[in-house]
């Protein structure tokens, strides 16, 4: 299995375990010159942009230890295009990390704005 064919299975993994606690698919691999949004999934009044890493190997710490500022800033900038660019209203947004290991850990409003 190449790499891009396991972060694909990650993805897939990282939604059915969002979509399992009720949230439904809005967007998958949301992409513009800034970066690429690897999940948008919505509840309710609530969208959140999902970042999805796959972690083999624990000894480097977590995939959302991976999720540097740098990344970050990619990833909150094409939410803004998205955004802008969409014709749908969302009372919130946030951005969380689904880390995926030898288990899921889900964290939701890993990283902010600010």
């Amino acid at each position: 299995m190449t790499t891009q064919e396991a972060g694909r299975q990650a993805e897939a993994q990282a939604e059915n375990y969002l979509q399992q606690r009720g949230f439904s698919t809005v967007n998958r691999n949301y992409a513009w010159k800034t970066g690429e949004i690897d999940l948008i999934m919505e509840k309710g009044d609530l969208l959140v942009f999902v970042e999805v890493r796959l972690r083999r190997n624990s000894e480097y710490g977590s995939g959302a230890d991976s999720v540097t500022l740098p990344k970050q800033s990619k990833i909150i900038n094409t939410a803004k295009r998205y955004l802008q660019t969409t014709g749908h209203q969302w009372e919130s947004y946030r951005f969380d990390v689904v880390s995926i290991g030898k288990q899921i850990d889900w964290i939701p409003g890993a990283f902010t704005l600010d």
